[in-house]
């Protein structure tokens, strides 16, 4: 009978290290979500203004010529900013994955 008892007793701690870690990597995924959402806030508020500020630019335009350079010139920085942003999103997303799954690392390494 000593041996069920024990049995019970691993499953329990088993179980509750599990849960305790599933809740760490929970709040690691909300906090990456959370920064990653700021981020995207940032980067459509930024964009808007910028799209904003080419319009009033384009509508100053006195020559076709200036407005062509407006216009090529919101191109290229919206390209950059583009990539630039993808990048970091990119890193976010990363970051987010790392941090969640640490809380599992000494578990999957104890099962090797």
């Amino acid at each position: 009978m000593p041996e069920m008892t024990q049995t019970f007793e691993d499953a329990g701690k088993y179980g509750k290290e599990f849960m305790d870690t599933s809740l760490k990597s929970m709040a690691a995924l909300t906090k990456g979500a959370q920064a990653i959402a700021a981020e995207a806030t940032d980067y459509s508020k930024k964009s808007y203004e910028t799209g904003s500020a080419t319009l009033e630019k384009l509508f100053a335009a006195k020559s076709l010529e200036k407005a062509i350079e407006v216009q090529t010139d919101y191109a290229k920085s919206a390209y950059e900013s583009f990539v630039a942003e993808a990048t970091k999103m990119s890193e976010l997303y990363t970051e987010m994955a790392k941090e969640a799954y640490k809380p599992f690392e000494t578990i999957v390494a104890r099962a090797k």
